[in-house]
């Protein structure tokens, strides 16, 4: 019933945002001779903020056309490699010759968009064949193409490695925050099997690989209550006419609720600045606004069974941190991973993934300490691990030149 409120509540307001987006445009239209009156321009920028705050946010936009390579500019295309139920594997194709070894870069399913990695994707393109993780809304997922677990997510990751290693060279894989832990079971799998396309090296870059250590927000909202609470408490139904219509989830308005209550203060600071800068006139403060929050407020719903065994696994009962991990009936054994190069990259401020959360990872490997390193990056925090001018000017390069040491042939 949670779900089908939020829809129709959404559905009713409809007229209103239509009304407020008239009003809007002929108050600040240059045929109103007092649009700029002040009286007009805070009228224009209250209708601007409701209208804003009922919209729905459609999936944005890579918007990544094109990159630099070796001082000149080549173009860029998406294209989908690989189609599954759950996730496209979305290939950021250059016109080029040059040759790089493809690197994939899993994108957190944890609420947002793959696009949420949009710097981080551009910062690899002139270095890299870049591969990404596009993974779908599941309330656009039927019901005929089953459920989606946590060990359906281990299988995709896999299976993506093993697409990106069909012509012989080993990928590089950067994991960002979420996926650290099923990127390691993966990794585990495939050097059991002796896999050809396991990865060269993994990259895992904010991961809550061990949550006992130094315990954030996050960490703590997910052991104070029983599986069974959020089970009966965030977990709704897919309502009609939706193409996963009945399909169990974990719905993105309820998680974003989330995300803002947990920086609260902050969010409200942002939009009573914005709300200033609208009246003032400020054009490129309020597009920066706009660009972020466009991009903050889209998110989608998540399978129920992978949210719910993530909880379990992850943050309630630390399995692989633990020894104790189950991938179907199998005991993962991470120490199986001999000759897979390991970077762990921490935020120094990170208030999502506590430091040491991540660096956890290499006490499970068995890859020799010349091919693990560990990294903090002072003065960030969640974000700033994979986006803006550390990522850009200190930790990309890193990253790169890691990459570049551990590149292998299968």
């Amino acid at each position: 019933m949670l779900y089908h409120a939020y829809e129709m509540t959404h559905a009713a307001l409809a007229p209103m945002r239509q009304m407020a987006r008239f009003n809007r445009e002929a108050l600040s239209s240059a045929a109103n001779p007092f649009a700029d009156s002040y009286g007009a321009r805070v009228g224009a920028a209250g209708l601007d903020m409701f209208i804003k705050a009922t919209k729905r946010y459609d999936k944005p936009e890579f918007g990544l056309s094109s990159t630099e390579i070796e001082g000149a500019q080549v173009a860029v295309i998406e294209e989908i490699t690989l189609s599954l139920p759950f996730c496209n594997l979305l290939h950021f194709k250059r016109d080029t010759t040059a040759k790089s070894q493809k690197l994939l870069i899993i994108a957190p399913l944890s609420g947002h968009y793959a696009t949420l990695l949009r710097g981080t994707v551009k910062e690899m393109l002139p270095d890299h064949d870049v591969y990404i993780t596009d993974w779908t809304d599941s309330r656009d997922v039927p019901l005929s193409a089953g459920d989606f677990d946590l060990d359906d997510y281990t299988d995709y990751l896999v299976k993506f490695c093993e697409v990106l290693g069909e012509a012989g060279e080993r990928p590089a894989v950067l994991a960002v925050c979420q996926p650290g832990v099923p990127m390691l079971v993966a990794a585990a799998l495939m050097a059991e099997r002796g896999a050809a396309y396991r990865p060269s090296s993994m990259t895992l870059m904010g991961s809550p690989v061990d949550t006992a250590q130094n315990p954030q927000t996050p960490n703590e909202l997910a052991t104070t209550k029983p599986l069974s609470w959020f089970e009966q408490n965030v977990i709704t139904k897919v309502p009609w006419p939706n193409t996963g219509f009945m399909r169990r989830v974990y719905p993105g308005f309820l998680q974003l609720s989330g995300f803002m209550s947990m920086n609260l203060d902050r969010h409200v600071s942002a939009h009573k600045d914005h709300f200033r800068n609208m009246i003032k006139g400020d054009g490129d403060s309020t597009e920066s606004h706009r660009k972020f929050y466009d991009e903050y407020m889209a998110v989608m719903d998540l399978s129920a069974s992978y949210y719910l065994q993530t909880i379990e696994r992850v943050f309630q009962k630390r399995l692989l941190a633990e020894g104790a991990y189950y991938y179907r009936d199998q005991l993962v054994d991470p120490s199986k991973i001999t000759d897979i190069a390991l970077l762990t990259v921490e935020g120094e401020k990170d208030d999502i993934t506590g430091l040491g959360q991540t660096e956890a990872a290499h006490k499970l490997l068995k890859t020799p300490k010349k091919m693990r390193q560990h990294y903090v990056q002072e003065g960030v925090g969640h974000y700033g691990v994979f986006n803006g001018s550390r990522w850009r000017g200190v930790i990309a390069p890193k990253v790169k030149a890691f990459i570049a040491k551990h590149r292998a042939d299968g």
